[in-house]
């Protein structure tokens, strides 16, 4: 199994580096591959602030790559529902941080715009203190 950084994953979805892309494309091929939810995290803020990418091409984008046989994600049941909730409307830092949280009866933030997303979507009680 190999795991994979951040700039192979933006070479791959973006392709703005043809010869990088070209490699990226040869490791996702040659073997399993682990993403781990640190590059997703990395990868949708790159994704976002610097190839100005919105949040559904980013969201579809994430759902193809881990819906390749041989490509799985770290804790893929966080990732699948931050996902969700990344396409619902919150941050997908703040989507997959409330995710990665589920054993946790409640989550603090002192993110007032969290707090009123989050609460609409069911999860966990997510307040400021």
């Amino acid at each position: 199994m190999i795991a994979v950084d951040t700039n192979l994953l933006v070479r791959l979805l973006t392709n703005d580096d043809p010869l990088e892309a070209k490699s990226a494309l040869r490791v996702m091929e040659s073997d399993d591959i682990l993403v781990p939810k640190t590059v997703l995290l990395e990868t949708e803020w790159v994704l976002r602030h610097g190839y100005v990418i919105g949040r559904e091409v980013i969201a579809q984008s994430f759902q193809k790559l881990l819906g390749i046989p041989n490509v799985k994600s770290e804790d893929p049941q966080a990732v699948s529902q931050g996902l969700r909730w990344y396409q619902e409307g919150l941050d997908f830092a703040d989507a997959l941080h409330l995710a990665s949280s589920a054993k946790a009866d409640r989550f603090a933030t002192f993110d007032k715009d969290f707090v009123k997303k989050a609460s609409k979507l069911g999860s966990i009680d997510v307040f400021r203190p």
